[in-house]
């Protein structure tokens, strides 16, 4: 996702590579400092795809670890360093 993105705004917006890492970077994370923003229609639009997109696949990735370290405490158990 971050790399994929990196490059759609280095090429479609323009900016640096730097800049486009650090956007996409701050995007997917929501923080959203507002400093750099698309401008572009592309730009606009593959932003949109890309928070719900990748809001989803952070939640579907951090979701199975969350649940490990839940059934784990439920257990009273440590939880294992690694998935099962």
């Amino acid at each position: 996702m971050i790399a994929s993105g990196t490059v759609f705004y280095r090429f479609v917006e323009g900016l640096g590579w730097i800049d486009s890492l650090y956007f996409c970077v701050i995007t997917l994370t929501t923080v959203g400092y507002g400093d750099i923003s698309p401008t572009t229609n592309a730009g606009k639009i593959l932003t949109m795809v890309y928070v719900v997109v990748g809001v989803g696949v952070f939640v579907a990735l951090v979701t199975p670890t969350a649940q490990h370290l839940i059934d784990a405490r439920k257990q009273g158990a440590k939880p294992s360093p690694g998935p099962e």
